[in-house]
């Protein structure tokens, strides 16, 4: 390896892309050609930098394994910031095999982490726990140990094991700056920042309350009945009853539970259940059914008495009923989530996150769009969505992952 691939290298590894590019910027060759690739995508035109790398890939020999997979590895990377989530994952393994096998176990594990990230961002937990489990970050370099610890974060967030999320973003703190990564040490910062903002509200006995992680946490540990408005399940210690796929039960218990200690009358039942104006016999009598249908779900955990002008609900176990609720009320919740990291989506890959259809998303993203919400950039395939960060509050639990069953 020559002087100056060895100097853009280096440059490239302590986060100074313009360096780098005054080393190799007029060469074609492989190595400068994979240099430059990542020096675009640091500096942010991810575009360039796929066309570069792929470049690269093709002009390394048929015998230059290793420098082919960490191309391969390099281009996965930047789909990643790029937030094109089809990439084939077959051929990150592939590198990565290649990779392990001839001993270079930096780059193997940087593409152990981008499959993880993959996984934690679509919201597979599991898949993720399970495939960082069998990765060391002892042996690392300061900037890989950093993303480790930053990955094993988002992990114990989703799960809202918050304690653990704080002690993985200090462990993450200190690799940062002894990497002296300015952007590293910026994400941590902006990660640890997520575990002060208001999370979730919590609605009892007629009061709205501002929660952070930390707050959500000792509340699904508490013995409460909760009505989780962020997952539309109802909680009591560690069971949950799923109401998702039954919404209008869960507006009655929501309602009911706003209401407790005291009664839900009849009309406001009907009107948030059923959106109807005014209260007609039709709809009383459909509401009987539905409280009929609500007694026998919460049969064991909780009682619906009718009273003069409308029901109650009264806890058979627990002492307290509450909401636990979105920090803000949106229909599209879970996309603005999504979108609130700073980086352009295209329809396809928030469909493949939410677990929903593209039609789903587009229609979504149409709606949004016409409120100002969001903002679309390029034709075609090439069409991106963008929103500004989401101020003031963390949108860990507007995304679609559920929440810990115990």
């Amino acid at each position: 390896m020559d002087s100056l691939i060895t100097a853009a290298a280096r440059a490239l590894a302590a986060g100074d892309p313009f360096s780098a590019l005054n080393y190799v910027a007029l060469r074609e060759d492989a190595p400068a050609l994979a240099l430059r690739g990542i020096a675009m995508a640091q500096l942010g035109d991810l575009a360039r930098a796929r066309l570069l790398l792929r470049n690269a890939t093709r002009a390394f020999g048929p015998k230059e394994d290793v420098a082919r997979a960490r191309c391969v590895v390099a281009e996965a990377d930047v789909a990643f910031a790029a937030r094109d989530l089809g990439w084939p994952t077959k051929a990150l393994d592939a590198a990565r095999k290649v990779l392990e096998l001839h001993g270079d176990r930096i780059n193997a594990a940087h593409a152990q982490h981008l499959k993880v990230r993959r996984l934690l961002l679509i919201g597979r937990l599991e898949e993720a726990e399970q495939a960082l489990g069998g990765l060391d970050p002892a042996p690392l370099p300061p900037p890989l140990r950093t993303i480790h610890e930053m990955i094993l974060a988002g992990i114990a967030m989703r799960r809202l094991r918050i304690g653990e999320a704080r002690a993985a973003l200090a462990r993450g703190r200190v690799a940062a700056e002894h990497a002296g990564i300015s952007a590293l040490i910026a994400e941590v910062a902006a990660a640890s920042l997520t575990l002060e903002a208001p999370a979730a509200r919590l609605i009892t006995d007629g009061q709205d309350q501002q929660l952070i992680l930390d707050d959500v946490e000792r509340l699904l540990a508490s013995d409460a009945l909760i009505i989780d408005a962020c997952r539309h399940v109802v909680r009591y210690k560690q069971a949950i009853i799923s109401l998702a796929t039954r919404p209008v039960l869960f507006t009655l218990v929501r309602s009911l539970a706003e209401a407790w200690p005291r009664e839900a009358s009849r009309d406001g039942l009907v009107a948030r259940a059923f959106r109807a104006k005014r209260a007609d016999e039709s709809h009383r009598a459909r509401l009987r059914v539905e409280i009929g249908r609500l007694r026998n779900v919460l049969r064991d955990w909780a009682d619906v008495d009718a009273t003069k002008q409308g029901f109650a609900l009264t806890p058979r176990r627990a002492d307290q009923v509450i909401v636990l609720a979105r920090p803000v009320e949106e229909r599209h919740a879970a996309v603005l989530a999504l979108l609130a990291d700073g980086e352009a989506w295209s329809s396809s890959a928030l469909a493949l996150a939410l677990h929903a259809s593209q039609r789903t998303v587009q229609r979504a993203l149409d709606e949004l769009a016409a409120a100002s919400k969001v903002e679309a950039f390029g034709q075609g395939r090439a069409r991106r969505w963008l929103t500004p960060p989401m101020p003031g509050f963390t949108t860990t639990l507007l995304l679609p992952p559920s929440l810990p069953s115990g």
